[in-house]
């Protein structure tokens, strides 16, 4: 699909060329991110996979990322007094542990085998998630409203590890603030700051990686606008967007991305 929208092959050139077809997927992509960020987490994945159809592979994922963290900032600013840090500063460890067996998985495994385990995984935490709000439970916890230790460690390593193999942390993620009943705007803002911590700690790794290259950064130029544009809308839609409704969108949104990732590639 990349090869269809990409019109050279110079992927390290400073100037990119690329086709309409290819910048438009690319504008909507870039839409998709800001929205996903303000107001619809789990729509990401959509981008991931307007950018994948419009960029070589490797450039896709690091130019991906420097939009993400874009959307992420802004996030920060428009939610930063409704986040749960606590929350997070539990999720720490399993994350780091879960970025960590990534990398190791990465080592050994094919692209192909990357997407589907990721996608098994995310239905799985979909049906229990499911499963446990039609039976009216809520996550366990330790006493004092937070979850349980072990519940933070599943989601915080599942966490880690995917968003180190495939950028695709923000279903699995989703379905943990979803589980916890935030309110929409302390998802939102417990998300952002998640985000932003570990999208931030990836860019070394990209940069070692050659996954971001001149003629990106030149592309999320151009698509930062567009990112602030898609997000502002987002906070619109956020302030105004019904729990219930909300919670309905996450869901379908993760069960797509999780469908997205077992097509063939």
């Amino acid at each position: 699909m990349s090869g269809i929208a990409w019109c050279g092959d110079r992927e390290n050139a400073p100037v990119p060329e690329l086709s309409v077809l290819a910048w438009s997927l690319l504008a909507l992509g870039a839409v998709v991110i800001g929205l996903s960020k303000a107001a619809l987490p789990g729509a990401g994945t959509i981008a991931v996979a307007l950018f994948a159809a419009a960029l070589p592979a490797k450039q896709s994922t690091g130019t991906i990322l420097l939009l993400l963290i874009v959307g992420d900032l802004f996030a920060l600013w428009a939610y930063r007094r409704h986040a749960d840090l606590r929350v997070l500063v539990r999720l720490i460890p399993a994350v780091v542990a879960g970025l960590l067996l990534g990398v190791v998985f990465l080592a050994f495994s094919s692209d192909a085998v990357v997407r589907r385990v990721i996608a098994v995984i995310l239905l799985v935490v979909i049906a229990v998630t499911l499963w446990r709000r039609r039976a009216g439970a809520a996550l366990p916890t330790d006493g004092a409203t937070r979850p349980h230790p072990v519940v933070a460690a599943v989601y915080g390593g599942l966490g880690g590890f995917t968003t180190m193999v495939a950028n695709a942390a923000g279903p699995i993620m989703s379905m943990y603030f979803l589980a916890l009943r935030f309110p929409v705007q302390a998802f939102l803002g417990t998300a952002a700051w998640f985000f932003a911590i570990v999208n931030v700690a990836k860019i070394p790794f990209s940069v070692g990686l050659g996954l971001i290259t001149p003629s990106g950064l030149v592309i999320v130029a151009v698509l930062v606008p567009l990112v602030i544009g898609g997000a502002l809308a987002g906070r619109a839609i956020a302030t105004r967007i019904p729990q219930r409704l909300f919670e309905r969108l996450v869901i379908v949104l993760t069960i797509i991305g999780a469908l997205y990732l077992l097509l063939p590639l």
